[in-house]
């Protein structure tokens, strides 16, 4: 479902934007759309490798191998 909205933007820049989205076959506000869409998917995207990493982090590494001695070999008391 799309809705309009109002936004105030210099003048120089609405002009500039025309030209560019003629070029692109496109308007100003597809392009808008497309760049907020494109914002808001890599928004998401971070969130995501975020939250997982942080997960990974929590859960630890498993570096292998095992432990074969105990702490009373090591050290002398």
């Amino acid at each position: 479902m799309k809705q309009n909205i109002t936004l105030s933007i210099e003048k120089e820049i609405i002009k500039k934007g025309k030209i560019l989205a003629a070029q692109k076959d496109t308007s100003i506000s597809r392009m808008l759309s497309d760049h907020l869409r494109s914002i808001i998917e890599n928004e998401d995207r971070y969130f995501s490798a975020k939250t997982h990493a942080i997960q990974v982090i929590k859960k630890g590494f498993s570096l292998g191998g095992r432990i074969t001695w105990k702490r009373e070999d090591l050290y002398e008391r």
